[in-house]
């Protein structure tokens, strides 16, 4: 029987999203049964790629992601994977059926981070954005709305425009690593080593509006989902309002966080809301 085997796949990918993102860990906690399973499965196959285009210096890269993207494509085609984060992630892809390309537009996104460090135009920036946080937002979604194609479509966008706010806001809050580490500078037409409170409130702007039109969307979710989500947006949007609230040359030397004390707060304020209906 597959079954222990398909149990330890998911095992695994619960522990990568438990080690490596407490804060979506906890988000995670806060989505039914039914469905968190699935999510972990989703961040474990985006955690691995990402780590190897961000973390394995010492390594070929470039060899390591072809044989992963390899590994990938065999593990959706045979509908099985020796690589147990591969497994757990094909099962859930072909669950809710989540459309192919936005795995290639995923791929694509990490892919670039092999050799692009700097996005100078809108549509380069666009285009990894998409690939890199939208589409994770999308396959996501999927497993929210459990086939319903209307409500899929019906909330597309909001789901996009909420993968970019979280996406940014992390630009915004690992600069220093992005820049000094990986020598990568994401914004288009901001001079990262003279960012100032005008070029910082820009990009500030910029995410509360994609959080304005990801809310709109967590609203209408279904039940198993919302809490989850709304956990999550409350985090980011913390998370934003300290960046807000902290000097750029403090951004550009360390990386902002919120505490755990402070999550653990958000989260009861988050639970009061969705309880009164606030949400």
């Amino acid at each position: 029987m597959k079954t222990i085997f398909d149990q330890v796949s998911y095992n695994c990918s619960k522990i990568v999203t438990e080690t490596y993102s407490t804060s979506f860990a906890l988000a995670t906690k806060m989505l039914s049964t039914s469905i968190r399973k699935d999510i972990y499965n989703i961040y474990g196959f985006v955690r691995f790629a990402d780590e190897i285009v961000d973390t394995f210096h010492e390594y070929n890269k470039k060899e390591l992601f072809g044989k992963f993207e390899k590994a990938l494509e065999d593990a959706i085609s045979s509908k099985i994977s020796l690589n147990p984060i591969l497994n757990s992630f094909q099962h859930t892809y072909h669950k809710y059926n989540i459309p192919h390309h936005l795995v290639e537009a995923f791929m694509k996104s990490m892919r670039m981070d092999l050799s692009k460090k700097k996005y100078s135009t809108i549509e380069e920036y666009k285009e990894y954005i998409y690939g890199s946080a939208d589409v994770v937002g999308l396959m996501c979604l999927c497993v929210f709305v459990n086939g319903d194609k209307e409500k899929y479509e019906e909330l597309k966008e909001p789901a996009m425009a909420l993968g970019s706010a979280f996406q940014k806001v992390n630009f915004l809050r690992d600069l220093k690593a992005d820049y000094e580490e990986l020598e990568r500078s994401y914004f288009p037409n901001t001079d990262l080593m003279k960012l100032d409170e005008e070029s910082k409130k820009r990009i500030v702007d910029e995410i509360k509006a994609d959080f304005a039109m990801g809310y709109t969307g967590i609203v209408n979710l279904p039940q198993e989902a919302k809490f989850g989500v709304y956990t999550a947006y409350k985090y980011y949007r913390k998370l934003l309002d300290k960046l807000q609230n902290t000097p750029p040359l403090e951004i550009k030397n360390k990386r902002i966080r919120v505490s755990n004390y402070q999550k653990f707060g958000l989260l009861a304020k988050s639970y009061v809301n969705y309880k009164l209906q606030l949400v």
